[in-house]
């Protein structure tokens, strides 16, 4: 049985939670009005199933359904167009995002697209979209990115592949359907890469200079939820509350984004995956106990509280504690722990340290964030 609800403050989905819920997908969309819907999904959650559900829920309730599947990992400006170009043609009224991170951002980038025309790069930044863009529905199928809790889209720009932030309000996710019983489905290595960037988030957005009390009740509760369920998760655990935490954590966290931002551990992970190829949440795995280590001096009592709003005891010196406890899940999961396992050498590091300085996510970090501790973040990490 789902319910229905949504965050008491600020901007928020209508969300539907609970395990089947992604049965209500054709009741949201009849509810709605929707009469014409592209689904944009990665190929892998068509193969586990899941886009056909989706598909049937909403055909079952009289919708005009087609699928798009055509993008990458890191979908790119290119790939967005298609998919409006393929929400175009059906004449779509409504985007429906069922997957990871990527296949939420290409529902919300083809919408971007469809309201204003032009390229994602004319909507960089926020509010430039000059009409509301179509209502957006989205199914996660992983414990990860928070999409379905922003009203940003990630979007890589195809001459660099420079990662383009699109926000607008009418790119919130009008719903959103957390249903715990299609996060197994995804492989070993997804559950652990997904579920780190969601810890990621929320020890971030509990420390950036961006920060508020409304932020930081949602980083704390994330923390909290994350901390019990990730261990649990990773190692193999089938229990539904394990899974329930991992994706109530995913959203809170991707919530507290919208309303603070993020930090150096992000815009030193970006270059690895842009220059690189490090999957996000596997360069997170590098970055993150590296930074809240290196911002000890800036973030030390609030590294304290986040470690409080999960019951860790925070020893001595809270940013080693909270760092050695993220260490210690990364070897749990199997993510990298160091960059000795990448493509890159030393003389690389200057050249990303340059290229993370002038990530827009640093700008927040608690402790100045310039090329130079980039840099050390960086050779602190190579074996």
């Amino acid at each position: 049985m789902s319910r229905s609800w949504r965050l008491p403050r600020g901007p928020s989905p209508l969300v539907r939670s609970g395990s089947g819920a992604l049965a209500d997908l054709g009741a949201i969309a009849r509810e709605r009005g929707h009469r014409r819907a592209l689904i944009t999904s990665d190929p892998g959650i068509a193969a586990a199933g899941i886009t056909g559900r989706a598909r049937e829920s909403l055909e079952s309730a009289g919708v005009l359904v087609e699928v798009f599947s055509d993008f990458a990992e890191n979908p790119t400006e290119s790939d967005v167009a298609r998919a409006a170009e393929a929400a175009g043609v059906l004449r779509a009224d409504s985007l429906v995002g069922v997957g990871g991170g990527s296949s939420l951002d290409v529902a919300k980038g083809a919408g971007f697209l469809l309201a204003g025309g032009g390229r994602m790069e004319d909507y960089r930044g926020y509010d430039k979209c000059p009409h509301p863009l179509p209502p957006l529905i989205g199914v996660p199928t992983t414990a990860g990115t928070g999409s379905e809790a922003q009203s940003y889209a990630l979007i890589s720009r195809d001459r660099d592949h420079q990662k383009l932030a699109c926000g607008a309000p009418s790119a919130m996710f009008r719903d959103v359907i957390l249903d715990p019983a299609l996060l197994p489905s995804a492989p070993a290595e997804v559950v652990a890469a997904t579920g780190f960037d969601s810890i990621a988030h929320a020890v971030e957005t509990a420390v950036t200079s961006g920060r508020t009390d409304e932020s930081v009740a949602l980083s704390h509760r994330a923390f909290a939820l994350l901390s019990r369920a990730f261990p649990l998760v990773t190692a193999g655990f089938t229990g539904a509350t394990a899974w329930e935490e991992m994706q109530l954590g995913a959203f809170l966290a991707g919530a507290a984004i919208e309303r603070s931002m993020l930090g150096a551990a992000h815009a030193c992970a970006n270059p690895l995956t842009r220059r690189f190829d490090v999957a996000h949440g596997r360069a997170l795995a590098i970055t993150l106990p590296r930074v809240v280590r290196w911002n000890a001096s800036s973030a030390r009592d609030a590294y304290r509280d986040l470690l409080g709003a999960a019951g860790i005891p925070p020893g001595d010196d809270p940013a080693d504690t909270l760092a050695s406890r993220l260490d210690a899940w990364v070897a749990m999961a199997a993510l990298p722990q160091d960059l000795a396992g990448e493509s890159l050498h030393v003389r690389d590091l200057p050249a990303l340290a340059e290229e993370a300085s002038a990530e827009w996510t640093g700008r927040f970090n608690p402790r100045p964030f310039d090329a130079a501790g980039a840099l050390a973040v960086y050779r602190s990490a190579v074996a």
